[in-house]
């Protein structure tokens, strides 16, 4: 049987601290190996925070900020896999032989990026996903978007990742699946989580994928969850894995049976009998 047990970080990285931040994910990381996790995944900006300067709650255009002192030590904190807080992280991997996916604002061409790195249980980074649909009604507008959802291979697992706001858009989890994603991993940060979570089953449905959120805690918030894509069964018709409280800081396990999600992929229809040629709007 072809199982994977996944640690889902419910904590909140509120500081922007990189030591601080990677001392915490350290800890985490080793505390999911003892536990038998394969994989863990944090939440949005772990590393780096989830946090701009106050600057940006302005949503002034970029190029009246993009000079200020804030601005730019913002854009120059943005993290590369070369710093040494993503090395302790990729190195820790390796030792305990286990997968992470680890999360930060990454330095793009020229402003930061939201970015999910996949760290395979050698310690190298095996998939690397900036977040495609940033908030740009808020101060994400100041991101770099991503332009793509590729996808990686753990385990023998074909997997992808969405972060946060992706899951408001079809187009993210059906990219992945149509680029064969069986697995979709999405750290996320925010509020407002009923509606949300509802997303995410529909996501694993419509497409025959597992997924699984890590989120912070906080009132209205938390719920980290998981979904399989096994909906139709002679025991009912509900989706849920597993889904976390508001509140509790803690790391949640969830395993994917993938031979049951495999079989499943072979026999149901959704996603099968697509008619692109119908679909005039997009692109």
């Amino acid at each position: 049987m072809k199982k994977l047990k996944a640690a889902l970080v419910q904590y909140d990285a509120k500081m922007q601290d990189k030591e601080q931040n990677t001392t915490t994910a350290v800890k985490l990381i080793r505390e999911a190996s003892q536990n038998g996790a394969d994989l863990v995944l944090f939440p949005e900006c772990f590393l780096t925070s989830y946090t701009a300067p106050d600057i940006c709650e302005k949503l002034l255009p970029v190029q009246e900020i993009e000079n200020c002192p804030e601005f730019i030590k913002w854009c120059e904190d943005a993290l590369t896999e070369e710093e040494e807080y993503f090395v302790r992280i990729a190195n820790l991997a390796a030792e305990l032989n286990i997968g992470v996916i680890i999360t930060g604002f990454s330095k793009g061409k020229r402003y930061p990026q939201n970015t999910a790195w996949v760290i395979d249980r050698d310690g190298k980074v095996i998939l690397k996903y900036s977040k495609v649909h940033t908030c740009d009604f808020d101060w994400e507008r100041y991101l770099e978007s991503g332009d793509a959802f590729p996808v990686c291979r753990f385990d023998g697992i074909t997997m992808g990742c969405m972060i946060c706001y992706d899951r408001e858009y079809p187009e993210s989890a059906r990219e992945l699946m149509l680029s064969g994603a069986e697995l979709i991993m999405h750290p996320n940060c925010c509020g407002g989580m009923p509606p949300r979570l509802k997303e995410l089953s529909v996501r694993a449905m419509e497409n025959m994928v597992g997924i699984a959120m890590a989120n912070p805690p906080a009132r209205g918030m938390g719920k980290s969850c998981a979904f399989s894509p096994v909906v139709w069964t002679k025991e009912g018709m509900d989706n849920t894995i597993f889904v976390g409280d508001e509140l509790e800081e803690t790391i949640y396990y969830v395993t994917f049976d993938m031979d049951e999600i495999r079989a499943y992929r072979e026999r149901e229809d959704l996603g099968k009998y697509r008619k692109p040629k119908a679909y005039k709007k997009l692109v």
